[in-house]
């Protein structure tokens, strides 16, 4: 008997095996591949490793001609998705004292008991991470066509001269700019009005402008109607506006959304509550029955890797400590890695009583200076008592300097509380040293009694 099964090796039951383990109880992991789920393998950690090969050519490319060897790039890709899963293969899970088991059927028969290829394992637990797959929209002639997903575009030998890709959020995003940096010519098929819908349109707009300049077509407002393949060209149909275009590349890539992974595992027979967007839990990452619980993409509401493992902890603690703990989101932050990188954390105040935005672009940060085109856009929004509400960065190492302002977020550090910092010159966090005292000069100004004596 197993103090905890967890379906699914991924970022979130990964997590759960080792914090679980870290407890000193006996863990059970199983997936239908490898450990490290779509992170690992088709997701964060490859795609990264092409966004830095496609950053260097785009450097070099400045000051050189540069010959690129796409099959060379490819191998390299390979061998960081291999380096990062050298670090959690079932040999270093087993010497970590934690199963692990692979199998092509695996479904939970009872709410103790989950069968992996016609064998029964016992759990006192479950947690459900089983994750998520691309979405393949139903577009007429699809189905008879060679596309790509995240799911097989890393295990390509080498890179299409054109590629068309379907789906302006962060996969599709991310790829366009570093696939056309290494001579790819792409477009992005986008039905909505900009790219990254959801994001800071004011930042959107910016991006997408340098995105144009490097040579990305951006495609907005387009609907894809059907596509054919004839030989090694794909022709994708579509309508802007009203008006029909083809659209001729050597490679579709799908990249328009996510659907759980939860066919075959079940929970129909178990009365186990799930509906389009996954599993449904409650604040404490239970599901309805009791003793399974979901955490990762498979149960959002956010699919992140940080997200999962954020959850994967939480749910075992909950699990099996006394003191239960529901899940707080407040201070979630996400980046997508283009150049220049879009960060974001929080929420704006919904009613916006009492607020302030602090913002700052390129002439305000040395470091951004030092970098001929660099970017740098910053948007802080703070309360009265210059506690932090939402940070939208657009800028090279967003993603880090958002992280620092996490920190003061998440233990309830005001603005004003950067201001005694000395950040090293000139890095790009140097910024928030300068918001601080920003923030603390506006909070003795706004201080009734430090006036009176002012005037």
């Amino acid at each position: 008997m197993y103090d905890l099964i967890i379906i699914g090796a991924g970022a979130g039951g990964l997590t759960c095996a080792y914090t679980a383990n870290g407890l000193g109880k006996k863990v059970l992991l199983v997936d239908k591949g490898l450990p490290g789920g779509t992170c690992t393998w088709s997701g964060c950690m490859p795609s990264k490793a092409l966004i830095n090969i496609g950053k260097d050519v785009h450097a070099a490319k400045k000051y050189s001609s540069v010959e690129i060897d796409t099959a060379k790039v490819m191998k390299d890709v390979r061998d960081a998705i291999e380096e990062v899963y050298s670090h959690e293969s079932p040999e270093i899970l087993a010497k970590d004292g934690i199963t692990f088991k692979k199998g092509e059927q695996i479904k939970i028969i009872d709410p103790k008991i989950v069968l992996v290829d016609e064998v029964e394992y016992h759990g006192k637990n479950i947690v459900i991470s089983t994750g998520t797959s691309p979405f393949i929209p139903p577009l007429e002639g699809l189905d008879k066509i060679d596309y790509l997903t995240n799911q097989n575009l890393f295990q390509l030998e080498k890179l299409p001269k054109s590629m068309i890709i379907l789906g302006g959020g962060a996969i599709g995003v991310e790829m366009a700019q570093c696939l056309n940096r290494l001579g790819t010519t792409v477009h992005i098929m986008e039905r909505s009005s900009r790219i990254f819908i959801r994001e800071s349109e004011e930042l959107v707009n910016i991006l997408s402008e340098t995105l144009i300049k490097e040579g990305v077509n951006i495609h907005v407002n387009t609907n894809a109607v059907s596509v054919t393949q004839d030989d090694e060209i794909i022709s994708l149909n579509v309508e802007t506006g009203g008006e029909p275009r083809t659209i001729e590349a050597e490679a579709l890539l799908v990249s328009i959304g996510r659907v759980p992974n939860v066919e075959n595992l079940g929970l129909d027979e178990l009365g186990l509550k799930y509906n389009k967007k996954g599993i449904q839990v409650d604040d404490y990452l239970r599901t309805n029955i009791h003793n399974i619980y979901g955490v990762g993409d498979v149960a959002g509401p956010y699919q992140f890797s940080h997200t999962a493992n954020y959850q994967g902890i939480l749910a075992v603690k909950n699990m099996f400590l006394p003191l239960k703990k529901k899940v707080d989101y407040s201070n979630i932050s996400w980046c997508t890695f283009t150049s220049p990188e879009l960060a974001s954390r929080g929420l704006p105040d919904p009613e916006g009583k009492e607020t302030k935005i602090y913002s700052y672009g390129r002439s305000d940060s040395d470091r951004t200076m030092t970098k001929k085109g660099d970017i740098f856009e910053m948007r802080v929004e703070t309360n009265h008592k210059k506690e932090i509400l939402e940070v939208k960065i657009l800028a090279e190492r967003a993603g880090e300097m958002i992280s620092s302002l996490q920190i003061a977020a998440a233990n309830h550090l005001t603005l004003d509380k950067l201001s005694p910092v000395i950040f090293p010159h000139p890095s790009y966090s140097e910024i928030l040293g300068k918001l601080g005292k920003k923030a603390y000069v506006d909070k003795l100004l706004e201080n009734p009694f430090i006036n009176i004596f002012a005037k």
